[in-house]
């Protein structure tokens, strides 16, 4: 410890022992010393809103009504959505977060459902008419001419 930190020490506390974090604290005041620039502090003013934007999902949940309703997951989404959007005008922020996140995972049950029915049924579609061309041509070939 140099002299000028024992002075500053014995001088800060009289009648009062220093304690670890106290001398900790002081050692480092004056290793950093006195800011160097004499210059004016600034501030930053930072505006925090405290209404918080809550997403309700309805251009989703309106999509996934009129293309993929399967099992009506995009009505029942698109009407949580509706729930959502008039708890948020009402200012019931914790309600509106309610219905949106249950509308939000009501519209990927939907999506995801009604891509995988459609591709199925896409699929499906094709082997049948496969199938049916398959046996078309076999039974012109074979000379039965009734199809």
């Amino acid at each position: 410890m140099n002299r000028t930190f024992q002075t500053f020490v014995s001088g800060a506390h009289t009648g009062v022992p220093p304690t670890y974090e106290m001398l900790k604290e002081e050692h480092e005041v004056s290793v950093l010393g006195a800011p160097q620039s004499s210059a004016p502090v600034t501030t930053t003013v930072i505006n925090i809103h405290s209404e918080t934007s809550v997403p309700d999902h309805i251009v989703w949940s309106l999509f996934n009504t009129l293309f993929m309703n399967w099992c009506c997951l995009g009505f029942v989404a698109f009407a949580y959505s509706v729930k959502s959007r008039d708890r948020k005008m009402v200012g019931d922020v914790t309600g509106a977060q309610s219905y949106a996140s249950t509308a939000k995972c009501l519209n990927i049950w939907a999506l995801v459902l009604g891509l995988f029915l459609s591709t199925g049924f896409i699929v499906l579609m094709g082997f049948t008419c496969l199938t049916l061309y398959q046996i078309i041509v076999k039974a012109m070939q074979d000379g039965r001419g009734y199809f």
